[in-house]
């Protein structure tokens, strides 16, 4: 995918350097708690780094003024000329709109650029943040499947089932946004 540029963010694919970034974040508890992540060692963050590099399923955003790597968007083919889209980003960058900046550049390209039909998103039903997000992009909330999949175990090694929401948006519903 070619590099997407906003006021404040570039979204680009994943480069060997950044590495370092993508550790950063994906050894917070907080950032991972919802996601199939393992606390990543540095060995493991430039592992996952270069598998990422020659994809478009995950791209790196980085401040436009730094190049720093604050989090990550997930961008995976679906069925039926969709795209399902995910997000990840470093607690320390939270709160002042770089993931509603990013995702919204995102479904603009897909929708605009790409003639991408439908884009969904799912996430934790435990996950609140995730969903504001996903409602202030307005993507509507489709449905919730009980007890959907696992990521993580209790001590006794038993699965800890979790909730998961299902959000959709249309092209032109993205349009009327």
């Amino acid at each position: 995918m070619k590099i997407i540029e906003t006021k404040r963010l570039i979204i680009r694919n994943f480069q060997e350097e950044d590495w370092k970034d993508l550790q950063e974040y994906l050894s917070d508890q907080e950032v991972i708690r919802y996601s199939p992540y393992m606390v990543h060692t540095d060995e493991m963050a430039k592992e996952e780094v270069h598998r990422r590099i020659n994809t478009d399923d995950f791209m790196a955003v980085s401040l436009k003024q730094t190049n720093k790597v604050i989090g990550e968007l997930i961008y995976e083919n679906g069925e039926f000329d969709s795209k399902e889209v995910g997000f990840f980003f470093n607690t320390q960058y939270q709160g002042v709109g770089y993931a509603t900046e990013a995702v919204s550049a995102l479904l603009d390209v897909a929708f605009n650029s790409l003639g991408v039909r439908r884009i969904t998103a799912r996430c934790d039903a435990l996950n609140i943040k995730s969903q504001m997000l996903l409602e202030r992009l307005g993507m509507r909330k489709e449905g919730m499947f009980i007890k959907h999949l696992y990521f993580k175990h209790d001590e006794k090694g038993n699965p800890i089932w979790a909730d998961t929401c299902l959000y959709g948006i249309l092209n032109d519903e993205w349009k009327l946004a």
